[in-house]
């Protein structure tokens, strides 16, 4: 199947597989490719983040997202879409999902609900929009400090 015949869910798929493994291969800086993430993007895509994360804000185009990636990798060890339910409208798809993620740091695991809203466009991905369950407790673990039980 060519690039540009994959279903905007075919393509998250593919993203969210090489998403798990640059995580889990150290990011970056332990030389693991972005390749594979990076050739579901497209070179205008826009990742838009919360500003109270650690790694918030917008990150723009293929070395923005590139550089989100980075900092991700920083932070986590893992970063895992899981139970994903793809709710799909033209080129716009919502993901209803768990996101896991480890500290790199304390070993520490989250796992929460998470939404995000993403367009697909020609087999890539042209936009992200997460929508973090509980901000402050990614916020923490980022930073290494235990996330305190509700």
């Amino acid at each position: 199947m060519t690039e540009q015949a994959r279903t905007p869910i075919e393509v998250l798929e593919a993203f969210y597989a090489a998403e798990r493994v640059y995580m889990a291969a150290g990011g970056a800086s332990a030389g693991a490719s972005f390749d594979e993430m990076g050739a579901t993007l497209s070179p205008d895509v826009r990742l838009h983040q919360s500003p109270d994360l650690p790694w918030g804000g917008e990150w723009e185009g293929y070395e923005g997202f590139r550089g989100w990636s980075i900092e991700m990798s920083r932070h986590f060890d893992i970063v895992d879409v899981q139970n994903a339910t793809f709710l799909e409208s033209g080129d716009q798809v919502v993901i209803l999902c768990d996101l896991r993620t480890r500290s790199r740091t304390t070993g520490e695991s989250l796992t929460a609900p998470m939404v995000q809203v993403v367009t697909v466009q020609d087999g890539r991905i042209t936009e992200f929009r997460p929508f973090y369950w509980h901000v402050p407790d990614y916020a923490q673990l980022a930073s290494a400090t235990p996330i305190a039980k509700r």
